[in-house]
């Protein structure tokens, strides 16, 4: 995906103002099918349904008194919606939040609906957890086989699918597997600022080479691209390659700017069911 002057990205690697008073004008919005177009994904019949989990650590507001309030909100943004949610001008809008003045947490809670749902012409989500209560304290570890100790040679880092052609045997077994990894490394499409990960993966079907699957994760370290089209991108090269019955991929990034991003894509389940991570 090639980022033009025609893509109107006002924020993103430039320097930016920090408005403290409500802007939902902030809001950023990029047309999924500028990613989807170049994995052969058609946004019309989605192989995939899922979600972007995003988690806001730094939200604070007024009262209706003046008095500073915080929160952390989770925001879970559908995979069918039209458009994803520029990351920098999410935080520059939840900043604008700062010096607003509202009634109660029910209209915080409402207008973070409101906009998030139409600048990702989609029903958003929105959980609120006013003065951090009832926020989960604890950290989750991924489930399944960790495939990071495998002992490999790693002389090339450029993106490469081609890992994946041959990760089936020709008798490999049927399975149920879960496999993870926390080497997941790829950069911002626009900065090439590095956006780190941990991704999990959970399959039915031949079983998948784990040292081929290594060396692709591996292979986005270098790669530039929105995490919501790196998970979308791995989906789409594993169910390709691999050709399993069923898929999930979940990926969890460490948080920048107060904004972690998570994006869950699976052709049999409906949720990761996985809590942050020691990383977040």
């Amino acid at each position: 995906m090639h980022i033009t002057e025609n893509d109107h990205i006002t924020h993103l690697g430039v320097r930016s103002s920090y408005p403290d008073h409500y802007a939902p004008e902030l809001l950023e919005a990029l047309p999924r099918s500028r990613g989807r177009d170049l994995i052969g994904v058609d946004g019309a019949s989605l192989p995939f349904s899922g979600y972007d989990l995003w988690t806001g650590f730094e939200l604070s507001w007024l009262n209706h008194k003046g008095k500073p309030l915080v929160g952390i909100a989770e925001f879970t943004i559908p995979a069918s919606s039209e458009n994803l949610i520029e990351s920098k001008s999410f935080k520059l809008y939840l900043n604008s939040f700062n010096q607003t003045r509202f009634r109660d947490a029910g209209e915080v809670h409402a207008t973070l609906i409101k906009d998030l749902s139409a600048a990702a012409n989609g029903d958003v989500g929105v959980t609120l957890y006013p003065g951090l209560a009832g926020y989960p304290a604890g950290t989750d570890a991924l489930p399944g086989i960790n495939i990071d100790e495998l002992d490999i040679d790693v002389n090339n880092y450029d993106f490469n699918p081609d890992y994946l052609q041959h990760a089936i045997a020709e008798k490999a077994p049927l399975v149920a597997e879960t496999l993870c990894s926390n080497l997941l490394k790829s950069n911002c499409l626009v900065t090439h600022q590095p956006d780190w990960g941990s991704v999990l993966i959970r399959y039915e079907g031949r079983q998948i080479d784990r040292e081929a699957l290594l060396r692709y994760l591996i292979s986005f370290r270098q790669h530039n691209e929105f995490h919501e089209q790196c998970v979308e991108r791995i989906f789409s090269d594993i169910k390709c390659y691999c050709q399993p019955e069923k898929l999930s991929v979940f990926a969890r990034y460490t948080r920048r700017g107060g904004l972690d991003i998570n994006p869950f894509r699976s052709d049999f389940e409906t949720t990761a069911a996985v809590g942050r991570l020691v990383r977040q």
